[in-house]
Order: C-alpha cells, then structure tokens, then sequence
C-alpha cells in the first residue's frame, strides 16, 4: 500500500502505526520522525519564511480574501508517486492543502486513490481520526493499540494531577498562545490539554477555533501562567517573535509567569504527540 501525507500530524499517525514504510510522499513541513525527511516533498509553501508573524497574518488573511493558496502541490509528483491512499485535512483552509485543492488532485489522478480526511477539533475527535487512518490502511488493530496507550497515558497525567476533582479554584489559571501578532488563544484541543494537566484554560473553548483578543482583554484575564505554543513555531522562534512585542498591554501581561513550549511540534498537530503535550504541560503547570 502506497501512502501520501498531507498534513504533518497524518505522518505522525501513520508513523505511529508503524507503517513508516508504507508513506511515499508528504508536506514540506513533515519532519518527524526524522525517518521521514528523505520522503519526497508533494507540497511547498508559497510564504516566505522569513516573515514575522504580523506579515505571515497578514499574508494568509490575503490569501483568504482572495481565495487563493499558500501552499502549493506537485500533482505530476503525486501522479507518479501513485498513492492507493492521500490523507488530507478540513481543519486549516488556509495554511495547509485544502479540500479543494485535494479534490483537484484526486481528480487528476489516473486511479482514484482512498481519500482519508482529518477534521478533529477535539480530544476524542483525534482518536477517531487516528482510527479512521488505520481503517484506510487495514491496520484497524494497530490503531486501537495505539490510542489505548495514549488514553491510558492521558489518564496518568490526570490522576498524577488530580484533575477533574481538584476545584476550578485550586486550580492555576492558565493562557496559552497561539500566535502573537495578533494574539491568538489557542483552542481545539488545548484548552482539553489544560485541563488534563491540572489548569484551568482562561480563554480557550475545548472544540472551538483559535480566535484573536486584544492584549488588553488577555491582561485582564490575569492568568498565573501564560504558555507561549506558537502554531507552526519552535521556542527559539517563539522567543524571537516575543521579543518584538511592544504593546504596553502585552508587555503587562507578559510580566507575569511564561513559559513556552513547541508549538511545532506538540500543540499544533492534530496527532499522538498532543499526549507529549499534556505530559510537558503537568509539568510546566505544576512546577
């Protein structure tokens, strides 16, 4: 079986079953596991990475206004790659291959190949995901294996905590986010995340969108911690992209407890390592 990713968190699931082997082709920002790299690439950004966040905000913002695509696909690649199935996603219209963009590709396509789709918007919704990759790729059994280890991990993680029995008020008041210019709340899973690793998510809606607030509105929040997981980012971008921040509101906010994690890599993939996340969010959360 002949496999193309075209999200990253598809290549961590598949990756996660075990089938590495069976990927032929994925996005320009599939980079774990580090197996992976030497994959042909099918798609490529059409953003210049140099951007700060307020320009890539603002380019992406134009990009949907117009209706257009910022990420490009190699369809004579995916031809000749000859996938039996492509994993897309409905979740990001903008900044990843869109369901028009992939309904394009299939169409172009000399055999039609079992299109698997990711939409999840929460928790339990990434598990069904992860099942309905292992269904395409007969591996029904690997992937009830795999999410039975990361419910069971998630569990720890809760009784390690105390959550849910702890009361919201005993609980540290936490803000993550998602982007800084403008400032976005993460949500989805995140606030789901939170609450898991004994917080309680001041901002965030489980299931909901990622949605901008003025500084003013988050330094009103009064967090206890503020996580800074910017989509798409590692920490030592974060940390470049917070140092040029100079809202009086912000820096106000921003005086208080940060801490940042990989946003990359654990909160921004719909895949196995959100449970990654969990655990290192308990930790920076309890610490």
């Amino acid at each position: 079986m002949r496999v193309i990713s075209l999200l990253p968190a598809a290549t961590e699931i598949v990756a996660a079953l075990g089938a590495l082997g069976r990927l032929v082709g994925v996005t320009h920002e599939c980079d774990y596991p580090p197996e992976v790299r030497g994959l042909p690439r099918v798609t490529r950004s059409r953003l210049d990475p140099g951007l700060s966040s307020g320009e890539i905000d603002a380019a992406l913002a134009a990009a949907k206004r117009e209706g257009t695509a910022t990420v490009d696909v190699d369809v004579e690649l995916v031809g000749r790659l000859r996938p039996d199935v492509i994993i897309g996603q409905a979740i990001c219209d903008v900044c990843a291959v869109s369901q028009e963009q992939l309904a394009d590709i299939v169409s172009s396509l000399r055999i039609t190949p079992w299109v698997v789709t990711l939409h999840a918007h929460t928790l339990v919704e990434v598990f069904v995901d992860m099942r309905k990759v292992g269904e395409a790729m007969e591996l029904r059994d690997e992937a009830d294996e795999v999410i039975a280890g990361l419910s069971y991990r998630l569990r720890r993680v809760r009784k390690a905590v105390g959550a849910p029995h702890a009361a919201p008020l005993q609980r540290p008041r936490v803000l993550v986010l998602e982007w800084l210019d403008p400032p976005y709340v993460a949500g989805h899973w995140v606030p789901e995340l939170i609450e898991t690793a004994g917080g309680e998510d001041v901002a965030g809606v489980p299931g909901a969108r990622s949605v901008t607030r003025s500084w003013r509105e988050l330094s009103a929040l009064a967090p206890d911690l503020v996580v800074v997981a910017l989509c798409g980012f590692d920490v030592e971008r974060a940390r470049r992209e917070l140092a040029l921040i100079t809202d009086r509101d912000a820096r106000a906010l921003l005086d208080r407890r940060v801490e940042f994690l990989d946003g990359n890599a654990y909160t921004s993939r719909p895949g196995p390592r959100l449970v990654d996340a969990a655990e290192i969010l308990a930790r920076l959360i309890q610490r």
